[in-house]
């Protein structure tokens, strides 16, 4: 089942409320812990809550603090995407949504209002956020004032944009003409005919038309009597302009009066119109141009028993009546009325049976890089590590430094002396406070000599002698490496600088290799735009044999798992299936059935091409009895020549993040970084150096 469910409109004024109080009645309905997300709200006033929030927690008596039920309002993300932090918004939105999820069994999201100006845009951010929660949406689309061809049209269109990336569990259209109900719905059914369930809900008057709560915030009026009645239905409105006895016969049911506050004739008339049996009754009056009534008329209204709101307005006849034309109904907290409505609507009109068992039923294959960047942030959080960084004069591992102090998230040491690692930080003005991380200078270390003894003793069958084993451990990557072996730190991260090979000897030399374990391989977490694929080997093996290109598959399958990616093993060759021949696919069908027999309740197929690999479509058509066809999350390259470009490629073409390359066999984790990595490529390693570290 899904832990949450994502309401999206596709324009302004869909009538969204009253889906997400249905909704929300309905999944109360199933489980006492319903969580409510709204990620963007509307701008409002300072100490002001977020009206739909407010109606929400308040009627349902949802137990969440307000500030917990959102992240940004609308001119905050508006502003973060103009400086380009698009990324930092879904990154902040996973996270308040991660501390919903761990707390209620499942979470109603509330996408965002639509405003004209922004609507292509406010679309991508619904598409995105829903994406990046993992979570089923459901599409609101209105059909007011429109023809049967356009609402049908609008709901393709619209459910063909979002099923590109989400998946759709329901389709409703609001504010229907009752007489189009059914027709609707079989054009819908016939247009989108794939099982998706699809609801038409019709326009219901009393909650399109506003109320006189409304009509007062949109005019700033005060009310001056009837306070107790503010949430009287208006139905239509009028002008009193002309002489009472021509007025009264303007007079309709629910109506509101408009008047100038010194047209007492308008105002007592309608008041005794509307406990005439003869005259329809009134929702109120509105008194304009700043008017008030004289005091015996203001005595004499206070008198009767029976008076409706009557509200004060600065503006003008003209302006107040062209505000109230363009107000558009909303739903408040302490409108019980139209919230029933709501919930009685969507419970007639929609198969809450049905579209509760799909909830139920639910699984999502979508893992974006942002949820697989999160979960790592998380995982490294739960149990600190201790990670070293050989290059400390380098400008990338400074600021990638400063983001993981930040972040809190691991300690850091950095080798070098430091006088020359406060030159760098001033020098390109890194936000990174010394105090915060540990500096170690090799040959100052109190650790030195014994560091020294100890590699003199491990490898003194190697014949290496005492000043030897001092060279070495001047040297940082030496030093740094045992760190990681004397218990000192956890992990180590290097290579901005170094070669692989600077990087990797020590470790070889010393941290040795896992038990069991024949070769140390690397794979690379590619975060594509819809999922996390795991690459290997990229970086170490040139050109391994079956009996290697099996272990390493076997090896990269466990890398996946432990990082929450479902492990389904592509070996990747030049042909798929049994029809190709030659030396090289005969490796790779030789390393498929050694890894079958090695790890028989792994899912793995090869030889397979690429193409076959990741699109169901071609994976199906040439081998369409796989468990991996056309769903391969770990790639297997044949050779390091294939494979480290294939990760180049795919990293340039698509602009997928590449994390890696990490390390696999090694007892203590140590990893490499290519020379061209980025600060936001060392903080990824660093991360997952740390979740690596926290299984041995």
């Amino acid at each position: 089942m899904s832990k949450g469910i994502y309401v999206a409109t596709i324009e302004p004024n869909s009538g969204k409320s009253v889906v997400v109080l249905g909704l929300m009645r309905m999944l109360l309905g199933k489980t006492a812990k319903v969580g409510y997300f709204r990620p963007i709200i509307d701008d409002t006033e300072d100490g002001e809550m977020d009206n739909h929030i407010n109606t929400v927690i308040s009627y349902f008596d949802i137990d969440i603090n307000y500030k917990k039920t959102y992240v940004y309002t609308r001119n905050e993300v508006l502003d973060l995407y103009n400086k380009g932090k698009s990324g930092e918004v879904i990154d902040e939105i996973i996270k308040k949504y991660k501390y919903l999820e761990e707390r209620f069994d499942i979470v109603l999201v509330e996408g965002t209002d639509f405003s004209h100006e922004n609507s292509s845009l406010e679309l991508d951010i619904n598409i995105l956020i829903s994406k990046n929660l993992g979570l089923p949406v459901i599409i609101v689309s209105q059909g007011d004032e429109k023809d049967i061809k356009e609402i049908v049209d609008n709901v393709q269109l619209a459910y063909d944009t979002f099923r590109e990336d989400v998946d759709v569990l329901s389709i409703m259209t609001n504010k229907i003409n009752p007489e189009h109900l059914s027709e609707l719905k079989i054009q819908l059914k016939n247009r989108i005919n794939n099982g998706t369930d699809i609801s038409v809900i019709p326009k219901i008057k009393s909650l399109a038309n506003p109320t006189l709560k409304e009509i007062l915030k949109m005019i700033s009026g005060t009310v001056i009597f009837g306070k107790d009645m503010i949430n009287n239905q208006i139905d239509s409105f009028s002008v009193g302009a002309m002489q009472l006895r021509n007025y009264l016969t303007h007079l309709k049911e629910n109506a509101l009066v408009i008047t100038p506050g010194d047209r007492a004739d308008i105002i007592l008339g309608a008041l005794q119109a509307n406990v005439s049996k003869n005259y329809p009754k009134i929702s109120g009056i509105i008194l304009t141009g700043g008017l008030i009534p004289e005091e015996p008329i203001l005595k004499l209204i206070e008198g009767l028993t029976s008076v409706v709101p009557i509200i004060s307005a600065k503006e003008g006849t003209f302006q107040v009546t062209n505000t109230i034309g363009k107000i558009k109904s909303k739903i408040y907290a302490d409108n019980i009325d139209k919230i029933t409505t709501s919930i009685a609507t969507f419970e007639k009109h929609v198969d809450t049976d049905k579209l509760s068992n799909d909830l139920i039923t639910f699984q999502s294959d979508i893992f974006t890089p942002r949820m697989f960047q999160y979960n790592l942030l998380q995982r490294a959080l739960s149990d600190k590590k201790h990670i070293v960084l050989p290059e400390g004069y380098d400008e990338r591992i400074l600021l990638a430094t400063a983001r993981l102090v930040n972040a809190q998230v691991v300690d850091i040491t950095l080798i070098g002396e430091e006088e020359k690692i406060k030159e760098q930080i001033e020098k390109f003005d890194i936000p990174l406070n010394l105090n915060d991380v540990n500096i170690v200078f090799p040959v100052e270390s109190p650790h030195f000599n014994d560091y020294v003894n100890t590699f003199y003793e491990l490898r003194k069958h190697k014949d290496v002698n005492l000043d030897m084993a001092k060279d070495a451990m001047s040297d940082v990557s030496y030093f740094a490496t045992m760190m990681i072996y004397k218990g000192h730190a956890d992990g180590m991260v290097s290579g901005a600088v170094h070669t692989t090979a600077h990087t990797l000897r020590p470790a070889l030399q010393f941290i040795k290799t896992k038990p069991g374990v024949n070769i140390v391989s690397s794979v690379f977490f590619m975060c594509l735009e819809d999922r996390v694929s795991i690459f290997g080997d990229c970086a170490i093996n040139p050109n391994p044999n079956a009996e290697q290109l099996a272990e390493i598959a076997i090896s990269s399958a466990k890398t996946a798992q432990n990082f929450g990616v479902e492990p389904k093993v592509a070996m990747l060759s030049y042909s798929s299936g049994a029809s190709g021949k030659g030396e090289e696919v005969d490796k790779v069908r030789k390393a498929t059935e050694l890894a079958k027999k090695l790890a028989p309740d792994l899912k793995i197929e090869g030889p397979i091409q690429y193409d076959a690999a990741v699109d169901m479509r071609i994976g199906k058509s040439k081998l369409p009895d796989s468990d991996v066809a056309g769903q391969a999350s770990v790639l297997i390259f044949p050779d390091l020549n294939t494979g480290n470009n294939t990760y180049k490629a795919v990293q340039r073409e698509t602009g997928a993040l590449a994390i890696g390359p990490m390390l696999q066999g090694l007892n203590k984790p140590v990893n490499d970084l290519s020379r061209g990595c980025t600060a936001d490529d060392i903080y990824s390693t660093v991360i997952i150096t740390a979740i690596q570290a926290q299984d041995l």
